[in-house]
């Protein structure tokens, strides 16, 4: 189905063997049907499928790619570093539901990522059968968690022996499974040794190519003058491949003496070292025919029967089912469908055939086929609607061959046309596409889901989010290079994302208004898309608009939600292409979804900013001050959702010391911050008061009881004598303060603690003593800086005490650093993360040391 990938950074020889290896011995050990290895690739942020086995790589073309940031299964398990295990198609919807849309069969699969020492690799992936009790999946999970560990650690050693990184930037190579039953029909098997050139076959092989007796196949150069003349040598170039670790990703169809047909299948035995001597080769030769019985038999049926195996290769075929697909049987066997029977894998038609291979289930359809569709199977043109003669089709799963029949059936409702007409260069789904920037000059309209981006952007809330959607799942599915969204704001267009265009070039356009006669403007103010096949029909149609390439084409698509104007989007190819029929309609309504979501972003934008500007408000704009006490408070807003939460920090004074207090109000947005703000002032109140620890939580804990707010809230509160250093502590299910002593030793400290605030109106909240000692560092802090999904919380809390004890002291010692760059340090990761789930809170403390001869 696909022909042998130019591969990135990789060890040659090697490579290939290794992930097809471990995709066979995965899905045979955790009992699945399919499974493949993702791998990081050149392109930053970008996965690529490497290995595909049992299932055909075209008709899974739209999955071969996938960003790191994309909500799917596999995005996760390599960005998260979690396993992920989705029993059934239930549970990934309820989680995954843009990668359910897409392939919305079912079907289990597991996800594993593959990390060697620092590195994670890729991820190995899995699909088996659907299960109602995800525990059953738990042992298979162990089983390839187990392969994904040692194909990690192979990949680091062949990183260290290769220099660069390893990559993959082809092509997914497409195997077939181990078979569960030995094949159908007549075979025989070879062995060649290239060091001593010595062929040893079976007495089977001679009689499936018709060798007359008394002559041998002891040479490769016997077994290829013992087929046709014209498949001697594909079958000699063939074994030296395979010899040095390269096999056919495909059966061979070769022809024996009598021509009939026969399938080739070569391997090695082993896995081949870099740059080794050929090593030894078996072979099986296959005789795809059921036998001239069974064929009697067969064709005495009213219906066509063919059969698929799980490459999408067909392995038989009666007469009659070739009388109905319109193609000889000698073209159909040991071919792919899509080459032979093009029209079967219209787009219309392709959920049918991927349903088919993922779930148990049969599955029924019809299809038209064409009227001018000749005997010989020539590609035909999709046919006009009324046009063609209905079949209806049937295909029953097997764990290793699809069993097809295809009946004349009457009249049923039309089909969706193909989406591009073999005049505008429609392609067979069998043939080779281009990857990369590249890949739009071939339509990926029928291989894109409108539903998939409809769900990606409704999970979008910002503007830089649906714009990050946008590039992720539109872009890729058109092969486009560039993408540039502008939004109106008082008649002007202002930019909003950009990516692949040089450096500065778009900087002339920022802030341009609606009077300028500029494409992205005129697409807007005219309510029509835009496309221009190559930049010379750009230029010409606007004369003087600087160009950012000299070859390639363009799409400016208006951005209208409900009739009013939102703004522009541009798509850049980098190659001149047409855009057919389907493609414009497709683009422009997927530019109103864009529209939509901009809008509803853009409202979000501005509540969200009245949430943080009521939030900036609460948080205190100085913290209370003593003389042999040093504080510093961090805050940094969530990315996710409102954008806004409830966490609080605060150092107020108490008696003749300070009080510092942290706390964390479940949920974001504005209520949430409300909240905040008034359990901020009571514990104010509380500490001014010079109230007992314990009596602050227990007031503030009836206070938000009595609010009702439906939020609890977790709180640290210490109060704190600068003199002595003493400290009592009281903790309301808030994350345990982290203390570093001046000589850089650091302890989390076991503080007792009461249940969070706002829930039991009888809960305690026992005081623990401690004392900070000149030059040490006391750390409070919110949960959003030491959680991370699918990690425990403690391994998040050991590693921020990792990072405060290689802080460096603070500058109350002659040669720290300040407390303030302590606390920079410790927030610089999640300042840098594009999206974080939660908001965060720091608030660091140090005594300082007494000046000499001071007592």
């Amino acid at each position: 189905m696909t022909g042998r990938a130019e591969h990135g950074t990789r060890t040659p020889g090697r490579l290939d063997p290794l992930l097809t290896g471990v995709t066979t011995e995965a899905i045979s050990a955790a009992g699945g049907f399919a499974g493949g290895v993702y791998l990081r690739s050149g392109t930053p942020g970008l996965l690529r499928l490497a290995v595909l086995s049992g299932l055909p790589g075209p008709l899974f073309r739209p999955w071969w790619r996938v960003h790191v940031d994309r909500r799917f299964p596999v995005a996760d398990a390599y960005r998260l570093g979690v396993q992920v295990v989705l029993a059934d198609a239930t549970e990934t919807m309820r989680r995954y539901p843009q990668f359910a849309a897409g392939l919305p069969f079912q079907f289990g699969s597991l996800y594993v990522p593959v990390v060697g020492g620092p590195t994670t690799y890729g991820v190995l992936t899995l699909l088996r059968p659907s299960v109602s009790d995800a525990t059953e999946v738990l042992p298979d999970r162990d089983r390839m968690a187990q392969l994904a560990d040692d194909l990690g650690e192979t990949l680091r050693k062949l990183e260290e022996e290769g220099g660069p990184g390893i990559a993959w930037d082809g092509e997914p190579l497409c195997v077939r499974p181990l078979a569960s039953h030995p094949p159908a029909g007549r075979m025989g098997r070879f062995t060649w040794d290239p060091a001593s050139g010595v062929v040893t076959a079976d007495s089977r092989l001679h009689a499936l190519l018709g060798v007359p007796p008394g002559r041998s196949t002891d040479t490769p150069q016997d077994l290829a003058d013992a087929v046709a003349a014209s498949d001697a040598p594909q079958i000699l170039s063939a074994l030296r491949e395979t010899s040095v670790g390269r096999p056919p990703p495909l059966p061979l169809p070769v022809h024996a003496a009598d021509g009939g047909l026969r399938l080739l299948e070569l391997w090695t035995p082993e896995e081949l070292p870099p740059s080794s001597r050929p090593h030894t080769v078996r072979g099986l030769v296959l005789d795809p025919d059921i036998g001239s019985a069974g064929d009697g038999a067969a064709d005495l049926l009213p219906e066509g029967v063919f059969c698929l195996d799980r490459l999408g290769l067909i392995v038989y075929a009666n007469e009659r089912a070739a009388e109905l697909l319109g193609c000889p049987r000698k073209r159909l066997l040991g071919r792919p469908l899509g080459e032979e029977v093009p029209w079967l894998e219209r787009s219309a038609y392709e959920d049918h055939l991927r349903e088919a291979l993922l779930s148990s289930e049969p599955v029924h359809f019809h299809v038209v086929r064409p009227l001018d569709g000749d005997s010989e199977g020539a590609q035909a043109p999709a046919p006009e609607p009324g046009g063609g003669d209905w079949m209806a089709v049937s295909v029953h799963p097997g764990r290793d061959i699809l069993t097809c029949t295809i009946v004349p059936a009457n009249r049923v409702a039309e089909p969706a046309p193909d989406p591009v007409p073999a005049s505008e260069g429609a392609q067979a789904a069998g043939a080779p596409r281009a990857e990369g920037p590249s890949a739009g000059i071939t339509s990926m309209a029928p291989l894109y889901r409108p539903i998939v981006l409809a769900i990606a952007l409704n999970e979008a809330v910002t503007a830089r989010q649906v714009s990050a959607v946008v590039m992720q799942e539109l872009l890729p599915a058109f092969g486009g290079g560039r993408l540039a969204i502008y939004l109106l704001q008082e008649r002007h267009l202002y930019l909003a994302w950009e990516t692949g265009f040089p450096q500065g070039f778009l900087a002339p356009f920022e802030g341009v208004g609606l009077d300028a006669r500029i494409p992205g403007v005129e697409t807007l103010t005219s309510g029509r898309p835009l496309f221009f096949e190559s930049m010379q029909q750009l230029a010409t149609a606007y004369p003087g608009v600087p160009l950012d390439a000299a070859e390639g084409s363009r799409a400016f698509l208006p951005l209208i939600a409900s009739g009013r104007p939102v703004g522009s989007c541009i798509l850049g190819f980098d190659r001149s292409r047409s855009f057919s029929t389907e493609e414009r309609t497709v683009l422009t309504a997927l530019a109103g979804l864009i529209a939509h979501a901009m809008e509803k972003a853009q409202r979000y934008d501005s509540e969200a900013a009245l949430a943080r500007g009521l939030q900036q408000a609460l948080l205190p704009r100085r913290l209370s001050a003593h003389p042999q006490l040093e504080t510093v408070g961090r805050y940094l807003p969530g990315t996710q959702g409102m954008d806004v939460g409830g966490d609080w920090y605060d150092v107020v004074e108490s008696g003749q010391g300070l009080a510092l207090v942290i706390g964390d109000v479940q949920g974001h947005g504005v209520q949430a911050a409300a909240t905040m703000g008034q359990l901020r002032s009571a514990v104010r109140a509380f500490a001014l008061g010079d109230r007992p620890p314990d009596e602050v939580m227990s007031g503030t804990n009836h206070l938000l009881i009595d609010l009702d707010p439906g939020l609890f809230a977790s709180c640290c509160y210490i109060r704190l004598d600068p003199l002595t250093g003493l400290a009592r502590v009281a903790r309301a299910g808030h994350p345990p303060p982290i203390l570093r002593y001046p000589d850089g030793r650091t302890h989390v400290l076991d503080i007792p603690g009461g249940v969070v605030l706002g829930v039991d109106p009888q809960a305690h909240y026992p005081v623990t003593e401690l004392r900070l000692d000149p030059g040490a560092v006391l750390a409070l802090y919110t949960d959003g800086l030491v959680e991370r999904p699918g990690v425990d919380i403690d391994e998040g809390i050991t590693a921020l005490r990792v990072a405060l004890a290689r802080a460096g002291a603070p500058a109350a010692r002659p040669g720290g650093r300040s407390l303030s760059g302590v606390a920079d340090r410790l927030t610089a990761k999640a300042r840098h993360v594009a999206d974080r789930p939660d908001d965060i809170a720091l608030l660091l403390a140090t005594r300082r040391f007494e000046p000499r001869g001071h007592r």
